[in-house]
């Protein structure tokens, strides 16, 4: 059974919203899996449009560029983190246990879910691991953040900076934690399979709990 989940993005991401037609959800639906596929260097909005049976111009009626769908696309996953940390620690009161749902989220969100029918989550963390930083290591950065394009990942990191303060209010650095637990769930996973002598932990047959042990350790021993 699929969710009926719309997240709310920035505006200037799109010329019009994917999420509000059936046209707009196939053109995420198979974004990402042709991203998933063929990397976001060699994927086209030419190549989409032969994949989806329509046409380029209709997918330039929804989006300027490729990269614009990409922070999309890198902004939607975001949300969906963030709204499985909301649901998942609504109840709870304790900080630390919060911090480990948090982490838990970070490294299973594309699995602790039924799905939302056009979002493969799971391909769609692949994207996130491989080819997010794309979306703000770029020369447009500062013109982009101005825009507010980088929004959800900051709400993201504020939330989660206020758990970390609230375990251990003297911690002179809760945003660089939340932020590089993040990047450390996607990039450790990227080098487990790929470059593993960058890291100490294994991914084997895309079993990733030792990410979470991992992460775990770290915000244990940086918030004791």
């Amino acid at each position: 059974m699929s969710l009926q989940i719309r997240f709310t993005l920035n505006d200037g991401l799109y010329l019009k919203d994917p999420q509000d037609s059936k046209l707009g959800k196939n053109i995420i639906q198979h974004s990402i899996i042709l991203i998933d596929e063929c990397g976001f260097e060699s994927f086209t909005f030419k190549k989409l449009a032969e994949r989806i049976g329509s046409t380029e111009a209709s997918i330039y009626r929804y989006f300027e560029n490729k990269h614009l769908l990409l922070i999309f696309l890198v902004n939607w996953y975001l949300e969906w983190v963030s709204y499985l940390i909301q649901i998942n620690t609504l109840n709870l009161s304790d900080a630390r246990l919060k911090l480990k749902v948090i982490i838990h989220s970070f490294v299973f969100a594309s699995k602790d879910n039924p799905g939302v029918d056009y979002v493969n989550e799971s391909k769609l963390h692949n994207i996130v691991i491989s080819e997010g930083v794309k979306a703000y290591h770029t020369k447009e950065v500062d013109a982009e953040n101005s825009k507010g394009f980088f929004t959800s990942y900051k709400n993201l990191a504020t939330s989660v900076s206020n758990v970390i303060s609230e375990i251990n209010p003297k911690f002179e650095y809760p945003y660089a934690l939340a932020t590089n637990l993040f990047e450390m769930s996607n990039n450790h996973i990227y080098f487990a399979k790929h470059l593993p002598r960058l890291t100490d932990i294994s991914v084997n047959e895309n079993n990733v709990d030792e990410v979470e042990i991992m992460l775990n350790y770290f915000a244990e021993k940086l918030l004791s």
